[in-house]
């Protein structure tokens, strides 16, 4: 499983036009199942996610020592099998990494019920649907996750 998270002041994604999720002060995730991925990777990124210090304690502080449950922050779960893109050979990506579809569909859904049950603010967008995501990174605070 692999994730980029981004500290954001807000987040958004659009489909066909119309926003489907929305957030302000938190965290953007962009997801990618890997086809080697189980309900224990969901666990360990689920509290890595929630539990990172990645705010600092008051507005505009240089030092991260608050999580995003500790400031009741938002979330924004995007799913992206492209995270699992090799690119050694050639000029296209190979994705024989990336979960089939119907596989990394219902990781990434158990994925966004773990975080609901923080209490957080949970959007998402809509797995398989090409997406525009906007983001307003905060920092920049960009870190890879993998398990």
């Amino acid at each position: 499983m692999r994730v980029i998270i981004q500290r954001v002041k807000a987040s958004s994604v659009t489909v066909n036009g119309e926003i489907v999720g929305q957030i302000g002060r938190g965290l953007n995730l962009l997801v990618g199942i890997g086809t080697k991925d189980t309900e224990v990777e969901l666990e360990w990124m689920t509290r890595k996610c929630l539990d990172l210090r990645l705010f600092p304690v008051e507005e505009g502080g240089d030092r991260s020592e608050k999580s995003v449950q500790e400031i009741q922050g938002e979330l924004l779960v995007i799913s992206q099998f492209t995270l699992y893109g090799d690119c050694p050979k050639g000029r296209r990506p190979s994705f024989s990494d990336s979960a089939a579809p119907s596989v990394a569909k219902t990781l990434y859904n158990h994925f966004i019920i773990k975080l609901k049950n923080s209490g957080l603010k949970v959007e998402t967008g809509i797995f398989g649907a090409i997406m525009q995501v906007s983001i307003d990174n905060d920092g920049p605070v960009t870190l890879w996750l993998e398990r």
